[in-house]
C-alpha cells in the first residue's frame, strides 16, 4: 500500500508501511510465537489476513486549522494539526464524509481547539461506520459552548449525510493527552448504532468500545464461538465483555453465559441485543472484572477474556490459577501483557492459537488463544 502522507514523511503512524504484506504476516507471526513461549505443543491456525486499506471502520479525526479552514487529521510534535482526510485505511463511507464534516465545521463556526494556546473548543471528530453503513459522529468539545450552534445545523448535515444515524457531542474540558471526557450530550433521536455481525445485531452507544475492523471481528467471535461450541461447557464468563460480542456468539441451549463490564452504556447495549435475539441463559453485569471474579463464590467451566492493552493483571491472573476453571480463551491486543499474564498461571497451558490481522501497516495485532489446564 503506497501513502503519500507516509512518504512524505507528515503522519508515519503506521510504521510498516513500506513493508509488502506478506513480510509483515510473518513478522508478527514470529512475535507472539515468541510471546507465548512456544515450544512446539502449540497447535497455529493459519494467520487470518485483512485488507490492507479500507479496514477501519472508526475514525479519530483531531480537528485543527480554523473554523474557516478546518484540517481533520493528527497532531504534528509542535502540537499543530496535520491534515489527512485522504488517508487511504478509513472505510470509502468515512473517507467520503469527511468534506461534508470539514464544511459544517465551517458553516457553524467551530473554533478548532489549539493544544499549544489551550484556546477554542473543538478538539476532536469520532466517526464509527457500522456493518450496513450507518454512521455515528461524535463531536468532542472543550465546553457547551457549541453545543447550541451545532444543534441549528445539524438538519442540514443529516440531509448532507443521510446514512447519518447517531450524533453526540463528548464534553471533555480538561487539557490532558485522552480522546474524550465523561459527559456526553446525544443530539439525535437515535442513541446506537447498529452493528450487525455474523447474523446478530449488536448496539454501539457513543461511549462504548468495538473493535475497529468488522471483519476481523467478525472472524474473531466465529473462532471462539467454534471452540466454545467443541468444548461444551456448561457455564462461562465473558470478562470485560463489552456490548457482548463473544456472550452473544457463544449463547446456547443449556449453557449459562455471563458477561461483567465496567461501562453501564456497553451491558445495556449487550442486554438489547439478547433480548432481540431471543437468547436464552445470557446474563449480563455492570462491574469490574477481578473484583466479580475474586468475589465470586462459584467458578464457571470456561472463561472468556478481553482485557485492555494492560492485561489482565496479576490479581485475575492467580486466581484464574488456583480456580477450577478448565479452559480460558483470551484474545489480547498486547502480546507483552499477554505473555506476563501466561506467566502468572502456568497451569494453564496455551493449546491453540490464532493470530488476526486487525490493524494492518502497524506491528499491533489481535491473538486468539485458548489455554486449557495442564
Amino acid at each position: 500500500m503506497h501513502c503519500s502522507y507516509f512518504a512524505a514523511e507528515r503522519c508515519r503512524s503506521c510504521a510498516l508501511m513500506e513493508q509488502p504484506y506478506d513480510e509483515q504476516l510473518a513478522a508478527k507471526q514470529s512475535h507472539v510465537a515468541r510471546a507465548l513461549d512456544d515450544r512446539g505443543d502449540l497447535a497455529w491456525l493459519p494467520p487470518l489476513v485483512s485488507r490492507e486499506s479500507g479496514f477501519r471502520n472508526k475514525a479519530k479525526m483531531v480537528v485543527g486549522g480554523t473554523a474557516a479552514q478546518p484540517m481533520l487529521g493528527i497532531l504534528d510534535a509542535a502540537g499543530r494539526g496535520v491534515d489527512l482526510q485522504d488517508c487511504g485505511l478509513y472505510t470509502p463511507a468515512i473517507h467520503a464524509c469527511f468534506p461534508v464534516l470539514a464544511d459544517f465545521i465551517s458553516r457553524a463556526g467551530l473554533t478548532p481547539y489549539d493544544v499549544p494556546g489551550r484556546t477554542g473548543e473543538l478538539k476532536y471528530l469520532i466517526v464509527t461506520e457500522s456493518p450496513d453503513g450507518e454512521l455515528m459522529l461524535r463531536f468532542v468539545l472543550r465546553s457547551q459552548e457549541s453545543v447550541s450552534r451545532i444543534r441549528k445545523h445539524l438538519p442540514e448535515l443529516l440531509a448532507a449525510l443521510p446514512q447519518l444515524e447517531v450524533v453526540s457531542v463528548n464534553l471533555h474540558p480538561e487539557h490532558k493527552a485522552t480522546v474524550e471526557g465523561e459527559r456526553e450530550i446525544v443530539l439525535t433521536a437515535q442513541e446506537t448504532l447498529r452493528m450487525r455481525v455474523n447474523g446478530l445485531d449488536m448496539y454501539l452507544r457513543p461511549q462504548s468500545f468495538f473493535q475497529t475492523n468488522t471483519e476481523v471481528a467478525a472472524a474473531l467471535y466465529r473462532r471462539a464461538r467454534d471452540w466454545v461450541t467443541e468444548l461444551a461447557p456448561a457455564s462461562v464468563w465473558d470478562l470485560y465483555c463489552g456490548v457482548g460480542g463473544f456472550a452473544l456468539h457463544c449463547a446456547a441451549p443449556g449453557r449459562d453465559v455471563l458477561g461483567i463490564e465496567i461501562s453501564p452504556e456497553a451491558i445495556a447495549s449487550a442486554e438489547l441485543s439478547a433480548r432481540e435475539a431471543g437468547l436464552e441463559g445470557l446474563d449480563f453485569r455492570v462491574g469490574d472484572a477481578t473484583a466479580f471474579a475474586v468475589g465470586a463464590r462459584q467458578a464457571p467451566e470456561l472463561v472468556i477474556v478481553n482485557p485492555p492493552r494492560r492485561g489482565l493483571g496479576d490479581e485475575l491472573s492467580r486466581w484464574l490459577e488456583a480456580s477450577s476453571v478448565r479452559q480460558v480463551i483470551y484474545s489480547s491486543c498486547h502480546s507483552g501483557s499477554l505473555a506476563r499474564d501466561l506467566a502468572a498461571m502456568p497451569s494453564l497451558r496455551p493449546r491453540r492459537a490464532r493470530l488476526l490481522d486487525m490493524f494492518p501497516q502497524t506491528r499491533h495485532y489481535e491473538v486468539l488463544t485458548l489455554l486449557e489446564r495442564a
